[in-house]
């Protein structure tokens, strides 16, 4: 295969022993990482076309990784390799961009055929996933259409998790991406994802409208929104 790999796990030995097998099969591992952000600054250097990645992961959870890496590297395909099967982070990993969903009691010959039909444009799932997908996804578009056309309200959280509106009211109140960083104890980068993702929420297209959704929940304290 001409895929270049790259390996996200946080249990050493695991990770050493996949990429020796998937070496073993002609497959290019680029790179390990056994933390998010390594995981992170690696997927920015090293440009793997395919990233094998555990859900469970210490500080930052393979699915906030994941989402992280899509909004940065959109074209990066990112497969969980896990071994949990509970439908919340199945379905997450799905809905966050994910492009695969592998148990870890899947054999190295059932691994690389599905690594292979992931580079032909498949999505490989473990077997018992593809089910579950389905239901799940026909109960939310039963109720999206129950919904549909209600009248959008604004309200203190909305859409957003609590540290997405503390992000958007330092934002909004004229702080750069570096110094919320500095006042929330996370990276710039971590406080540019937020945004990205606070904007997809809101169904919104730049910051500035952003902002102005801000002073609507009245979070602005009366200064000039930035410019875009």
């Amino acid at each position: 295969m001409s895929m270049k790999v790259m390996l996200v796990d946080d249990h050493p030995l695991f990770v050493e022993g996949l990429q020796y097998l998937l070496k073993t099969q002609g497959i290019n591992v680029v790179g390990i990482a056994t933390d998010s952000k390594s995981a992170l600054e690696k997927a920015c250097k090293l440009k793997p076309d395919i990233i094998l990645m555990d859900v469970k992961m210490p500080e930052c959870s393979g699915l906030d990784l994941l989402k992280q890496i899509k909004t940065e590297m959109p074209d990066i395909k990112i497969v969980m390799l896990t071994t949990s099967d509970e439908d919340d982070d199945l379905f997450e990993a799905v809905k966050s961009g994910a492009s695969g969903y592998l148990l870890k009691n899947a054999s190295a010959k059932e691994l690389v055929s599905m690594l292979s039909a992931l580079e032909k444009g498949e999505v490989p799932l473990s077997p018992g996933l593809v089910g579950r997908i389905f239901k799940e996804f026909r109960r939310d578009n039963a109720s999206n259409n129950a919904s549909f056309q209600k009248p959008f309200q604004y309200n203190k959280q909305g859409p957003l998790n609590e540290r997405q509106l503390k992000v958007l009211e330092l934002v909004a109140n004229g702080m750069t991406y570096k110094e919320v960083g500095t006042v929330l104890g996370i990276t710039e980068r971590t406080v540019k994802y937020h945004m990205a993702r606070i904007i997809e929420l809101l169904h919104l297209e730049k910051k500035s409208q952003v902002i102005a959704y801000a002073s609507k929940l009245g979070l602005v304290d009366n200064r000039k929104p930035e410019n875009d």
